[in-house]
C-alpha cells in the first residue's frame, strides 16, 4: 500500500509516524516533507499547494490513499482535485473547509445551528469596526475572515490594542486578503481545550481531549503563535464535558454542514472555551491540530489507516478508536524571533541524544538537510514529545528532552502542561 502525506511539519511527521507502524506496512511518501520525515519515508519535492502536480505524481505512483495535513490545499480544493481523477483522499472537500478558511462562515454556522459561542459582529470597513470597539470596549477578539497560519485572531485587552489590530488587519494587510473582513467578538474568560473528532459527514468519532498553548511566551503571554505546545488528556475537558461538547458543538456542525449542502468529511477541530463546565466554540479548524496531533498520535494505539479508509467509505460507524492511558507533553522548540521574523539554516545538535530519553518521540516541523546536517528550515522546528505514566512523568520527558537540543536562538516555553498540573493539584 502507498500512501502520501501533503504538508512538511510536525503534524504530518506524526502522522506518518503513526501509519508507519501499522501491520499493512504501508510504503510512505511525504510531499514536500522534512529532515525528520525523510527518515521513514521518500519526501518528494512538490510543494503542499502545488495540488496539479501532486494529482499527476499521485496517479503516476499509483498512491492508494493521501492524506492533506495543512488547511491551505484544503481550502484550495485539493480533495475535489483527487476525487475528480479517481484517488483516495482524506480530508474535507473546499466546500466543507470553509468552516476554517472563514471564519464569517464559521461563525455564522454557530449562529444558525444553535452552537454555543461568542457575541460578534462583521465588518468590511475599517471605521465602522473602529465606531463598533469604541461602542463595545475592550477586552475584545479582532479576528481576520481568512486564514492566517493561527495568528489572525488578536486578543485586545485594551482599546488602543483593539484599534492597532483593526490597523494590522484591514489596513497594513499583514494577513493579505484574509483581512478583507474582520469578526469582532467578546472576549471569553475560562481555560481552553481542544476537541478533534474523525466524521465522514454522518458518524463523530472523538479522539482524547487535548490542550494548545498558543502565545509565544510562558503563562500565555505575546503574540499567538500556530501553537508551542500541547498535551493530551486536557484534565478541563470532564466526562460530563466531554459528552456536552459532542452533542452541543461536534454533532450540530457536522449536521449542520450536511443541511447547507456542505457534507464534513476529514478531522473536525473545534478550539473551545470552557467555562463553569460548560464549553463555548471559540473556531472551528478543519484538519488535525499543530501541535495537538503530536500527543494525540502518540497516545492513539489503534491502527490509523483503518479509520482514515472507513471516513472515505462513509463507514465510520464500523470503527473504534483504543487510546493509550499514558499522558503525552508535546514542547514546540521554535527559531528566535519566531512568531516574527527569524533566522534559517542554523546547525542543530543533540537529537540523537534526546531520542535517547525513555518516552520520548521528535517530531521534526521546520527542518532541512544541508551537506548531510539537520539545520532549520522554519519558525517552528522542533516538537518534542514525552510520554509518562502521569502528567508529571510526561512533562518531564519532553523537557529532559528539549534540554538536549539546541541551536543558535533557540526558545521554547518552559510551562506546557502546567494548567494539566494545576487542575490535577488544585
Amino acid at each position: 500500500m502507498k500512501i502520501l502525506a501533503v504538508g512538511q511539519g510536525g503534524r504530518e511527521h506524526s502522522l506518518l509516524w503513526k501509519l508507519a507502524q501499522s501491520p499493512r506496512k504501508p510504503l510512505l511518501y511525504a510531499a514536500p516533507g522534512n529532515a525528520g520525515m525523510a527518515q521513514i519515508a521518500t519526501c518528494i519535492s512538490i510543494g503542499a499547494t502545488d495540488i496539479a502536480d501532486l494529482v499527476e505524481f499521485a496517479v503516476n505512483e499509483k498512491i492508494d490513499l493521501t492524506l492533506v495535513g495543512p488547511e491551505v490545499p484544503l481550502t484550495l480544493g485539493i480533495v475535489d482535485e483527487f476525487e475528480a481523477r479517481g484517488l483516495r483522499i482524506f480530508g474535507a472537500r473546499r466546500d466543507a473547509a470553509r468552516i476554517e478558511g472563514s471564519k464569517i462562515f464559521a461563525k455564522n454556522l454557530m449562529r444558525k445551528y444553535g452552537i454555543p459561542t461568542a457575541e460578534y459582529e462583521i465588518f468590511d470597513d475599517a471605521r465602522q469596526a473602529r465606531d463598533y470597539l469604541e461602542k463595545m470596549g475592550a477586552p475584545i477578539v479582532v479576528k481576520a475572515d481568512g486564514l492566517a497560519a493561527g495568528k489572525g485572531a488578536i486578543v485586545c485587552q485594551t482599546l488602543e490594542e483593539a484599534h492597532q489590530a483593526i490597523s494590522t488587519i484591514m489596513e497594513e494587510r499583514v494577513f493579505g486578503d484574509a483581512g478583507d473582513r474582520v469578526v469582532i467578538e467578546e472576549c471569553l474568560t475560562g481555560e481552553e481545550a481542544s476537541f478533534l473528532a474523525f466524521t465522514d459527514g454522518k458518524t463523530v468519532l472523538p479522539m482524547a481531549s487535548s490542550q494548545d498553548h498558543k502565545p509565544i511566551f510562558d503563562n500565555d503571554q505575546g503574540p499567538n503563535t500556530g501553537g508551542m505546545g500541547a498535551y493530551s488528556p486536557a484534565p478541563v475537558v470532564t466526562e460530563a464535558i466531554d459528552r456536552e461538547i459532542m452533542e452541543r458543538v461536534m454533532i450540530p456542525a457536522v449536521r449542520g454542514m450536511a443541511a447547507e449542502g456542505h457534507p464534513y468529511k476529514g478531522v473536525l477541530y473545534a478550539g473551545l472555551m470552557i467555562k463553569d463546565g460548560k464549553p463555548k466554540t471559540l473556531e472551528f479548524n478543519g484538519r488535525f491540530g499543530d501541535p495537538e496531533a503530536q500527543p494525540l498520535v502518540a497516545r492513539m494505539a489503534s491502527d490509523l489507516i483503518p479509520v482514515l479508509e472507513a471516513v472515505i467509505d462513509d463507514r465510520l460507524h464500523e470503527v473504534t478508536l483504543e487510546w493509550r492511558p499514558e499522558p503525552a507533553v508535546c514542547v514546540v522548540m521554535a527559531s528566535g524571533g519566531y512568531p516574527g521574523n527569524y533566522e534559517k539554516g542554523k546547525a542543530i545538535s543533540g537529537l540523537d541524544e534526546a531520542a535517547g530519553v525513555p518516552g520520548v518521540v521528535i517530531f521534526h516541523a521546520g527542518t532541512t538537510l544541508r551537506n548531510g546536517k539537520v539545520v532549520t528550515d522554519g519558525g517552528r522546528v522542533l516538537n518534542v514529545t514525552g510520554l509518562g505514566k502521569d502528567i508529571p512523568e510526561a512533562i518531564a520527558n519532553a523537557y529532559e528532552g528539549v534540554k538536549k537540543i539546541y541551536w543558535e536562538g533557540v526558545h521554547y516555553r518552559n510551562d506546557i502542561g502546567k494548567k494539566a498540573l494545576d487542575r490535577l493539584t488544585g
